[in-house]
């Protein structure tokens, strides 16, 4: 399969990457607690044969939400079926590829069996429909959610495109999101124990002393404007060394101009800043790491001509 087809797939959602029929609705399969199976594919596997994707995206489980999902199967069963697939190895089993929750609920709600839709799938489509379905669902944390997004796009070359119509996002939201891993480990690790919200990170994505601004934000309790203020602040603090400024007759930047640097910085996930005259101009693109480095080059070593 090319990689055009293969974007293709990603962006038609969990029923292409699941080899389904893009009609067929999983949200509303049957509970399968009637019958062993159905025409649709659910069967009840015992639970204890069924084991946790190594790689599931969602790291993290709120203990408290785990416990009302249990008590919600404990009174009604499991409504949706989780996603399977045969396990690798000599032993008998299934992965998860979608459900970890709803398993883990049914383990502490003493069932000892699960309806489940097994498919045949690679590791790369298990990867994907895993990360399509937490997103979707609202089930990862920011960081998760970002970490999830740069897999698809460096692992298995999905655009931002794709990933975006994959999980009903605008393309945007996407890039901004893959920028915020540029970020120091200590502010994502606020991020992902929600001490601090997306929105804070972005704020101060771009600041210097971006883990500084982290820490008064959740010292002080401070709103997301509160981190803009003290982001352009912190940008205005002149740096040590040599400083390139723009000519003191330089115009201020038209509309078009703006909107160009927004959607050249939505593609890449970092700051773009075009300066143009008379005489021609430059585009800047600011990167905070080597890895961002790295994926500017190969995205313009992949232009196709």
């Amino acid at each position: 399969m090319s990689a055009s087809d293969k974007n293709r797939r990603l962006g038609r959602g969990l029923s292409a990457l699941l080899g389904e029929s893009e009609g067929e609705n999983f949200d509303t399969l049957p509970a399968a607690a009637d019958a062993p199976a159905t025409r649709d594919g659910v069967r009840m596997l015992p639970i204890e044969l069924i084991r946790p994707n190594p790689d599931q995206p969602r790291k993290a489980m709120v203990e408290s939400e785990l416990e009302a999902l249990a008590a919600s199967v404990a009174e009604k069963g499991i409504v949706q079926p989780i996603l399977v697939r045969p396990a690798k190895g000599p032993e008998e089993g299934y992965e998860i590829v979608a459900g970890e929750r709803r398993w883990r609920a049914a383990q502490r709600a003493r069932l000892h069996e699960v309806p489940a839709l097994v498919r045949e799938l690679s590791d790369q489509e298990t990867l994907e429909i895993g990360i399509v379905e937490n997103v979707q669902r609202a089930d990862l944390n920011p960081v998760e959610e970002a970490q999830a997004y740069r897999q698809l796009i460096d692992r298995y070359g999905h655009t931002q495109e794709d990933v975006a119509r994959a999980v009903s996002k605008s393309r945007s939201h996407v890039a901004n999101m893959v920028r915020l891993l540029s970020l120091p480990a200590s502010v994502l690790t606020y991020l992902a124990e929600g001490q601090i919200s997306a929105g804070h990170a972005r704020a101060i994505a771009s600041a210097p002393n971006s883990a500084e601004l982290a820490q008064l934000i959740v010292d002080k309790g401070l709103t997301v404007r509160d981190a803009e203020r003290m982001a352009r602040n912190a940008a205005d603090r002149p740096v040590p060394g040599p400083k390139v400024r723009p000519s003191a007759d330089a115009p201020d930047k038209d509309a078009d101009t703006r909107s160009l640097e927004a959607d050249i910085s939505a593609r890449l996930g970092l700051d773009v800043d075009i300066r143009h005259g008379a005489e021609g101009g430059e585009v800047r693109v600011r990167y905070t790491t080597l890895e961002q480095l790295d994926d500017v080059c190969r995205r313009l070593g992949s232009v196709e001509r």
